[in-house]
């Protein structure tokens, strides 16, 4: 079943349970999907990878909203963010654990033949390619970082 598919039937479970943010989180979801379904050069399909993308995008979007709500003293507004977050993350695969990361890292340098922080654009290039649904790019950034110096 694809993440499109799956948003479709939580939304019907979310209007019978009538869950309210749960049930704006996931219109908000789909609509973000129709609209890269429907974008110039998709030709009305999209990706696993893309659909992946595009809900990290959406979680990355709503932790930086909620950082700027705190900081201005909105917990109301944080919060329903951060529940926003919740629910958008229940259809991301499983973040890498730090030590997979490295362990992970350490195979892409290798393969890369890379040895020195100047080599870090190419490393990192083949590890965001590889590991994009997986971890954060700025994890990803860390660990190079950490290896390669």
């Amino acid at each position: 079943m694809s993440i499109f598919e799956r948003i479709n039937d939580d939304i019907k479970s979310a209007m019978k349970a009538r869950e309210q943010i749960r049930l704006d989180t996931l219109r908000g979801i789909k609509k973000e999907l129709i609209e890269a379904r429907t974008a110039k050069n998709a030709g009305g399909v999209v990706s696993d990878e893309d659909e992946i993308r595009l809900l990290q995008k959406m979680v990355k979007q709503r932790r930086d909203a909620a950082g700027i709500y705190n900081a201005q003293g909105r917990a109301d507004l944080a919060n329903k963010e951060e529940l926003e977050v919740d629910i958008i993350s229940e259809y991301l695969p499983e973040p890498l654990s730090p030590e997979e990361l490295e362990a992970a890292v350490k195979e892409i340098i290798s393969a890369q033949g890379a040895t020195s922080m100047q080599e870090m654009g190419k490393v990192m290039g083949a590890a965001t390619a590889a590991l994009g649904g997986k971890a954060e790019g700025k994890d990803i950034s860390q660990m190079v970082k950490k290896l390669l110096s």
